[in-house]
């Protein structure tokens, strides 16, 4: 049987950054983006990237510049897809520009044009190919073409590909992933056979090897805060405090939380608490949860 994996709440970075904060990958990825640019170094390339933006969960973002002259963002987008990987680009980017022009302490109030770099945004789609534009319109998007918008930010998607490329390779490693938890489940089994499968397949053979620790404690936290959420719900994690979940029984709302936990107990062959640790629900409101099956195995017995 599988074991499932503890959660570690100290890994904040998804692979994604991981990876690409590594001078060398992050070299490797500039001139997969501009194979026309062979002077540029690792010291040229300085990430920017702005955490907690958006939200306190794993960074799958990047930013960095090349220079001063050019200001490249980039998202890793997983298994679904959604237009507002869009609007959190151009969120990221204002705030990229913001700090840019703060630390250099250049004034935009002045009658002078400012120098700006010119900046990129990128979705890395991981999952499988939608139908989607290979370039994003935030006008287009949200507006539609025949709408006047005074903003628009236009986005590249970048998919598998038939290379053996930097990107390539990552999104290569994250459907081999998809692969295992679908066999294995959010389990230790599943990470470990991962690592297997992409180092016969030489898919970042030398980083796995190097940071074999480092991302079975941030694949271990992508299971706990992403994984499990997806399956299961947001709202159910967050359901509420103790008196939430007394006024959810009057109204029926526990057996959607029960069901949660039901099902992760025969999906992964783990005990009632285990389950509850996966979903986080607060210890506070568990004995709630844990009576109620308990009647229920005293009356099945």
């Amino acid at each position: 049987m599988a074991t499932s994996i503890e959660p570690n709440h100290k890994a904040k970075d998804s692979v994604f950054t991981d990876l690409f904060t590594i001078p060398k990958y992050l070299l490797e990825l500039y001139q997969t983006l501009h194979p026309e640019d062979r002077t540029t170094a690792e010291g040229d390339l300085r990430v920017v990237t702005a955490k907690c933006v958006l939200a306190e969960h794993i960074y799958n973002d990047l930013g960095f510049m090349v220079g001063g002259d050019r200001l490249i963002m980039m998202v890793e987008a997983q298994s679904s897809w959604s237009p507002n990987i869009v609007i959190r680009l151009l969120i990221y980017v204002a705030q990229a520009l913001n700090n840019f022009f703060t630390e250099r302490k250049i004034l935009l109030y002045k009658d002078s044009k400012v120098h700006c770099p010119k900046p990129e945004l990128y979705v890395v789609f991981t999952g499988e190919r939608v139908s989607q534009p290979p370039v994003l319109s935030f006008k287009d998007l949200f507006f539609g073409d025949s709408v006047e918008c005074d903003i628009d930010v236009k986005v590249h998607v970048i998919y598998e590909q038939d290379t053996d490329d930097i990107i390539n390779q990552y999104i290569i490693f994250c459907k081999v992933l998809t692969e295992q938890v679908k066999k294995n489940g959010p389990t230790r089994k599943a990470i470990e056979e991962t690592l297997r499968v992409c180092r016969d397949k030489q898919i970042l053979v030398e980083y796995l090897k190097q940071r074999e620790t480092e991302i079975m404690d941030i694949m271990t936290t992508l299971f706990d805060q992403d994984y499990i959420t997806e399956l299961y719900g947001n709202e159910r994690r967050m359901e509420g405090k103790l008196e939430g979940i007394k006024e959810g029984i009057k109204k029926g709302k526990l057996e959607g939380i029960l069901n949660s936990i039901r099902g992760l107990m025969q999906s992964l062959s783990v005990s009632a608490d285990k389950a509850m640790s996966l979903l986080m629900i607060p210890k506070e409101e568990q004995e709630i949860y844990r009576e109620v099956l308990s009647k229920e195995k005293t009356k099945g017995d």
